[in-house]
């Protein structure tokens, strides 16, 4: 089967042998229609934490082709997928720490999204495999995941009715927060660098976006909006510029919740959060509940994703990578 194989920070398409279900005893073999870029992805390939042979892609979308298990899924089906399973057991998932959970960090699919097959385990039907309905496109389906993380993100932050949220960083994982925080009840504004991500993002319904490379000029913006600040500030852009703003345009005893990594760790002013009693915290990945959310906010369209990817085939990962790092594009979806 074909498969993109890391290789000294580049993706080599390769034939690789198919995985055997006989092999792995229950579970499915589902045959990749699509995979889903994602940011961590390319963090993994520019960092060396995905080492050479790696196999990437978690945002999958796929058909079952074969399958010995005691769920109700069946060959034909098309499902998509979380890649991490939690045990549901131990003290992190005691208390909803899901992501932490030791063995969420071990489960994952085989050999990764970007090839023709991979192989799920039962305990992935079980709890991470959802069955795709036809009214769904392929594109649509490959945001299961990473809306779920935001799904996860936006519950973590306990946004409420009418609270005022603003998203730094409008690229796709952005415009999914904000979508996200708007069904939950609130009043989403977002602040980015580039004019036509400002555009998109009232396009997708929040209630301004502010365009400002001068962060003094963006300050000035916000307390119009919100004058003591807002309620909880979403940091979905990788920038060490991005904590001091996200500080200054939270109110006292709000929240500032972390969705992103960043290169200089600088970290916030350790006497702004005591005095001011803010809420610093990170959300990282979805637990099941949170994945089964994302699909109904996908199904009934209440979460609108289309035209924030653009699709490429697999023999062309790289290219869409470094669209994606040039901000050249919001998202890709490699077809396989």
């Amino acid at each position: 089967m074909r498969t993109a194989v890391l290789e000294n920070n580049k993706f080599v398409i390769k034939e690789m042998p198919k995985p055997i279900l006989d092999e792995y005893g229950e579970g499915a073999i589902i045959k990749v229609t699509g995979c889903g870029l994602c940011g961590s992805d390319i963090v993994k390939m520019r960092t060396g934490l995905a080492k050479n042979g790696s196999v990437l892609g978690h945002e999958v979308v796929g058909k079952i082709v074969e399958i010995n298990s005691k769920t109700v899924f069946k060959v034909g089906d098309k499902v998509a997928l979380g890649h991490h399973v939690p045990c549901f057991n131990c003290d992190y998932c005691r208390n909803g720490n899901y992501s932490m959970c030791r063995h969420f960090k071990s489960t994952n699919i085989f050999p990764g999204g970007f090839s023709e097959y991979i192989y799920v385990s039962e305990e992935h039907l079980n709890n991470t495999v959802f069955y795709v309905s036809q009214s769904l496109s392929d594109v649509e389906a490959s945001f299961l995941e990473p809306l779920g993380c935001c799904v996860r993100a936006v519950k973590r932050a306990k946004v409420y009715e009418n609270s005022k949220c603003l998203i730094v960083g409008l690229g796709s994982i952005g415009i999914l927060m904000g979508q996200t925080a708007k069904v939950f009840g609130a009043k989403v504004y977002g602040c980015d660098i580039k004019t036509d991500r400002i555009i998109l993002s009232e396009q997708f319904g929040f209630e301004k976006s502010f365009l400002s490379p001068n962060i003094n000029d963006l300050k000035l913006q916000v307390k119009e909006i919100a004058p003591i600040g807002f309620d909880t500030v979403f940091l979905t852009a990788g920038a060490s510029s991005s904590l001091d703003f996200a500080v200054n345009s939270v109110r006292d005893g709000g929240s500032i919740v972390v969705f992103s990594s960043i290169k200089d760790e600088n970290g916030f002013k350790n006497n702004e959060i005591y005095y001011r009693e803010l809420n610093v915290f990170g959300s990282y990945s979805p637990a099941p509940k949170d994945l089964e959310d994302s699909k109904t906010l996908l199904d009934e369209r209440r979460v609108k994703v289309l035209g924030l990817s653009t699709v490429y085939n697999i023999e062309n990962l790289n290219e869409a990578i470094s669209d994606t790092i040039s901000n050249k594009i919001m998202k890709a979806y490699i077809k396989i």
